[in-house]
């Protein structure tokens, strides 16, 4: 039978010794603060902040959150993260994407401090991770790496193949699979849309990422018994969630696979409050044991 990896199962027990370790720093005079900055009026994206702020408050972490009118100058969102940077109470910094047109994501992500960037999108942060030396782990690539540990395969000297190329998801989840470390070893393929015999890569591999942003894109003839499967998408299709894999065609043939909804989704979030906690410790000098 295909196990269904649960992604609000697993992010519930990380939630909870993540909770030890908030309790621990709180003992030594510090709460984990997180930092939400929302610059739009798009109700997904004031949902996603809610959700983050609501995760937070549940493990005992401090929240807080700063609105800016989308139609304001990018000077006031840079004013904004300068005080953030400053505050000694916020340990780290989410500016929830997409920004308004007129303000530039990059300089915003180089704007935040390396040390308070949970979301682990600084370029100092994306370099630590490709050198293997990662402070922070993007939120995503993390979480998809706990869920392939959940489904029981070892990723050291399997073949994973990663269907999208983002700088989200992708880029940073290829070069966590290849890493010298425990759920690394992996020889990683990464597909996009000028990838050719995208069925054969897909039907070979040992595991199979979809994060391309294409609904349903990947169904059962695409790929293999013992196979893990992890779908990161998210994509509206009738006023339903669907992912990049059909799910129904999909568990029929794989060994492991995540849901939409109900799979990456949670353990995103569940990785930006391990970030925050890892970014409490650090910059008060107080080791933490993270799960």
């Amino acid at each position: 039978m295909t196990y269904i990896i649960d992604g609000n199962e697993l992010a519930d027990s990380i939630r909870g010794d993540l909770q030890d370790n908030v309790d621990t720093l709180t003992e030594e005079g510090v709460t984990p603060g997180l930092a939400t900055v929302l610059m739009s009026d798009d109700p997904a994206s004031e949902t996603y902040v809610s959700m983050k702020q609501k995760a937070c408050e549940e493990i005992g972490m401090e929240s807080f959150h700063v609105e800016i009118d989308p139609d304001a100058p990018a000077e006031e969102l840079y004013d904004t993260l300068d005080e953030l940077n400053a505050d000694p109470e916020v340990h780290g910094i989410l500016v929830q994407l997409p920004l308004p047109d007129h303000v530039d994501e990059y300089q915003v992500l180089q704007a935040i401090d390396p040390m308070k960037d949970v979301d682990g999108f600084h370029p100092e942060n994306v370099g630590r991770v490709v050198a293997g030396n990662a402070r922070f782990k993007p939120c995503t690539p993390h979480g998809v790496i706990k869920m392939i540990e959940d489904a029981g395969l070892e990723t050291e000297g399997k073949d994973a193949v990663i269907v999208g190329r983002s700088n989200i998801v992708g880029k940073p989840l290829a070069n966590l699979l290849m890493q010298k470390e425990d759920y690394g070893n992996a020889t990683v393929t990464v597909c996009h849309s000028r990838t050719q015999n995208l069925e054969e890569k897909t039907k070979n591999a040992d595991i199979v990422v979809a994060a391309a942003g294409v609904p349903e894109m990947i169904d059962g003839s695409m790929l293999s018994e013992g196979q893990v499967v992890i779908d990161v998408g998210t994509n509206r299709v009738d006023g339903d969630l669907v992912g990049d894999v059909d799910f129904e065609s999909a568990k029929e043939v794989v060994d492991a696979i995540s849901p939409v909804p109900g799979g990456v989704g949670p353990m995103t979030i569940t990785m930006l409050l391990y970030n925050t906690v890892k970014a409490a410790g650090l910059q008060h000098d107080i080791d933490v044991e993270l799960p």
